[in-house]
């Protein structure tokens, strides 16, 4: 497949399943160690069905407003370099295929195609939106890559004197004090994790080594003490830790010293790796990186998007004779490069027989030993759980002799300290909310006038949450009328009500809902406030600090009620960082749509939740309208159904080959989508699986930007106007647009605010944004969309990407369709990759009555 995955769970790095690499494997001399996008020529579609003989068909129409095309656009060809970039870019998540990706932007040439409005019938030409037929079916995929890996940008500078904190600085400090927090609950503990059962064995043997690393001890590599079962400690409300976020602004730590920099490329130079990582590296490393280097060659392994395989180059170079696929250090190394790429595939823990199996495709010859020895230099962490099922199980009968006489089965797992302790402080800061009653605020009474007024499930959440610390609600997207009605009725009872969303767009929209909904008259003099003055705020912006309440004096949030939209989208660390920041006798809504993709980031915490049922759930009744959301929501239960679309709601247009597509893309985008649905290009979104490839983001982007904002580039290849997509950390996207670019960086507006990407940071975090991944646009809607599935995507579709992907659409949806049966396929048997998580072990012994 040419198309880049988006993500790395589409490749599930670090599994078996895996390219076999063995100790033997190419150096890093000459390879690229930036993990790149998977090129290649385009995939033939073979002769799609036509719309007639498509078999799911869906059919046509759009809101026929003749609001005039505003064809301003911007775009500008991007800037990727091919080869070897810096890691941490947002193309240099490493997928972990087993292959070092070529960086190819084969773009398709747009004389290929037929012009869909002239397209002759019957020959499978793609149909304008004014005269398409009823089209074909739809499917799904799920998208693995976390949006844009870019670096945090700097927000700008004030004039004032005070040094101010951008919004990525202010979040990974926010992250950096919850792990710091996470580290200190961690030295409090007195007893080793424990799953309360009895093991033997290899189990027993992992187990304890983790209690001899806790104890400052490193363990023998022969007989193990058997491990004493210990009780999992409750969740009575814990006691509430300070946690203010950036108080004050606090100086950026500067890069690593140019010495420092020059020391770690002169090692690089002779171990033959790319000098390019040298400062990358110094600031992974810290002091000494290249004496780290020089006595353990695959430390290489901990900058981002370098592979086993180079870093077994790099270590020969250096090592000489004394390099073995045996080395210890080797082992350990590997150990921990799987467990990250099984995070960026979404997973928090890995199985231990996956993880032994990975280990020895990877050459490893003593698995067992590798992890051991990773445990033990406490850079990672075992686990014992009871298989799913025994859980809260009653004992058997015959008392306590009896259990102890029989061992109850478990599963044992190993992950990133990082991970499995975010994981274990969300359990606690769930069970907090669960176990403990939320404030009194309003009446019973009060409270039940406020569900009266509401109607159907937004009735039945305003009861739930009267009394519940943590309430789930699930619907689509008119679904979110009932979080709006909520947070009205809340506000209007004097609780301090706050939404908080995935992305800008989410946010306004939302706020817009808001007034709609009757906030003006809640709240007497606010009708014209502008969606930043509404209480809604991005999830990132309210736990940096720059939107929502703030802090109190304690360091929670000054809030009462929180309504979480995008749910699905919450990492575990993100939602720990949320729950801990949130005050006793707070109450917690988590609301979205469980068949959108999941996170970015590792975990499944909306899914986790739901499927743990430790709280009241429920279930909008109200269903998406239109054609649109007939589609859909028989998508989302893996149904691809025809629907009727007299507007041209719908429109598939089928395609034979790669350079079609991009052709009739761009012919939608600029030309028939404004005409014949009134929307104008800057508001129609494409939407395509991946980044490289002959149709992925790359080649899309660098033809709708030669026609509708065609310019030099010559801003870091940017131009004003150019449509643009911002990741400021892991697993964000912007859209915005370029304004201008000076000796500060790059000027972008995104949904109205002002950002400054350094010049440095530009290649690594923004991308040309007219087309996006499903996983960038998720949280995000347009008034048209174009779905775009290329034949040599059809691998990476599944019934959440698919899902995700035509849900973007507010009034229109066009696909460009070149994947045949792949679609319906995908819909009906493709559901979502699982992921190993312990957030429902964690929950279970904390929740009362479970």
């Amino acid at each position: 497949m040419s198309t880049e995955p988006e993500t790395t769970e589409d490749a599930e790095p670090g599994l078996p399943g895996a390219e076999n690499t063995s100790a033997g494997g190419t150096g890093a001399g000459g390879g690229e160690t930036g993990g790149g996008e998977t090129g290649g020529g385009e995939t033939g579609a073979g002769r799609p069905a036509s719309a007639e003989e498509a078999p799911a068909g869906t059919g046509q129409a759009a809101d026929l407003e003749n609001a005039p095309a505003d064809t301003r656009q911007a775009a500008s060809a991007e800037g990727d370099s091919a080869g070897l970039r810096q890691a941490g870019g947002p193309e240099n998540a490493p997928a972990d295929t087993g292959q070092a990706a070529s960086d190819e932007e084969a773009q398709a040439d747009p004389g290929q195609a037929a012009d869909p409005e002239i397209g002759p019938a019957g020959t499978g030409q793609a149909a304008d939106p004014e005269n398409a037929p009823v089209g074909t079916g739809q499917g799904a995929s799920e998208e693995g890559s976390p949006a844009g890996t870019g670096q945090a940008a700097d927000a700008g500078g004030g004039d004032d004197g005070t040094p101010q904190v951008s919004e990525a600085e202010a979040e990974l400090r926010a992250q950096q004090a919850e792990r710091e927090r996470i580290e200190q609950r961690k030295a409090e503990k007195k007893a080793p994790i424990a799953s309360g059962t009895k093991l033997s064995g290899k189990a027993a043997d992992l187990l304890a080594a983790v209690r001899a690393v806790e104890s400052g001890e490193k363990p023998s590599a022969t007989v193990f003490e058997e491990p004493r079962p210990a009780p999992r400690r409750s969740a009575p409300e814990p006691e509430r830790r300070p946690r203010p976020v950036a108080p004050e602004p606090v100086s950026v730590p500067a890069g690593p010293a140019p010495e420092a920099v020059e020391a770690v490329r002169q090692v690089l130079g002779e171990g033959g790796a790319p000098e390019v990582l040298a400062p990358q590296a110094a600031a992974v490393l810290g002091e000494s990186a290249d004496d780290q280097l020089r006595a353990d060659p695959w430390q290489l392994l901990r900058i981002a998007g370098v592979r086993p395989e180079q870093a077994d180059g790099f270590a020969r170079a250096l090592l000489g004779a004394e390099c073995g696929p045996d080395d210890e250090r080797r082992g350990r190394a590997v150990t921990g490069w799987l467990l990250e790429q099984a995070a960026l595939a979404g997973h928090t823990v890995l199985e231990m027989p996956a993880l032994l199996a990975a280990l020895a495709q990877r050459g490893v010859p003593e698995p067992d030993s590798a992890v051991q020895g990773a445990i033990a230099e406490g850079e990672a962490l075992v686990f014992q759980d009871a298989l799913e099922g025994e859980a809260g199980a009653p004992a058997p009968a015959g008392g306590e002799g009896a259990e102890e006489d029989e061992e109850r089965p478990v599963r044992v797992l190993v992950g990133l300290e990082r991970y499995a302790m975010a994981e274990e402080s969300l359990a606690d800061g769930l069970a907090r909310l669960v176990n403990s009653a939320p404030k009194q605020d309003g009446s019973a009474e009060e409270w039940e006038r406020a569900a009266a007024a509401a109607q159907g499930s937004a009735a039945e959440l305003i009861r739930a949450v009267a009394g519940q610390g943590l309430v789930l609600h699930t619907g689509g997207e008119a679904s979110l009328a009932e979080p709006a009605a909520l947070l009205i009725a809340a506000r209007s009872l004097g609780l301090r009500g706050w939404a908080a969303t995935h992305g800008p767009i989410g946010r306004n929209r939302f706020a817009a809902l808001l007034r709609r909904s009757g906030q003006a008259a809640q709240a007497p003099g606010q009708a014209d406030e502008a969606p930043a003055d509404s209480p809604v705020a991005t999830v990132s912006g309210l736990l940096a600090g720059l939107e929502g309440p703030g802090r109190d004096t304690e360091g929670a949030l000054d809030l009462d009620l929180l309504v979480v939209l995008d749910a699905p989208q919450l990492d575990v660390e993100t939602a720990a960082l949320l729950t801990e920041s949130l005050p006793d006798g707070a109450r917690l809504v988590l609301a979205g749509d469980p068949a959108v993709l999941w996170s970015a980031g590792p975990g499944r915490v909306f899914a986790d939740l739901l499927a743990a049922r430790i709280c009241p759930q429920v279930a909008s009744r109200r269903p998406d309208p239109g054609p649109l959301g007939e589609l859909v929501s028989g998508i989302g239960i893996g149904e691809l159904n025809q629907v009727e679309a007299p507007g041209k709601e719908v429109v598939i247009v089928p395609v034979r080959d790669a350079g079609e597509a991009v052709h009739r893309t761009v012919q939608l985008v600029a030309d028939s989508v404004p005409r014949a649905i009134g929307v104008p290009a800057e508001e129609t979104q494409v939407i395509t699986p991946g980044h490289g490839g002959a149709v992925g983001t790359r080649a899309l982007n660098a033809a709708l930007k030669e026609r509708l904002n065609p310019g030099p580039g010559r801003f870091g290849g940017f131009d004003p106007g150019d449509r643009i997509v911002h990741s400021p950390a892991p697993g964000r996207a912007l859209p915005g647009r370029v304004v201008t670019a000076d000796a500060e960086g790059l000027h972008l507006s995104c949904e109205g605010e002002t950002v400054v990407v350094p010049r440095e940071r530009v290649e690594q975090s923004v991308r040309h944004g007219w087309a996006l991944t499903a996983h960038q646009a998720v949280g995000s809607r347009w008034p048209a969309v174009v779905v775009v599935l290329p034949g040599d995507a059809a691998q990476a579709l599944s019934r959440p990407w698919v899902y995700t992907a035509f849900g973007r659409a507010d009034r229109h949806l066009s696909v460009v369709h070149g994947v045949e049966q792949a679609l319906p396929r995908a819909v009906a048997e493709v559901p979502a990759k699982p992921r190993t998580t312990r957030l429902p072990v964690l929950l279970a012994p904390q929740i009362s009555g479970t």
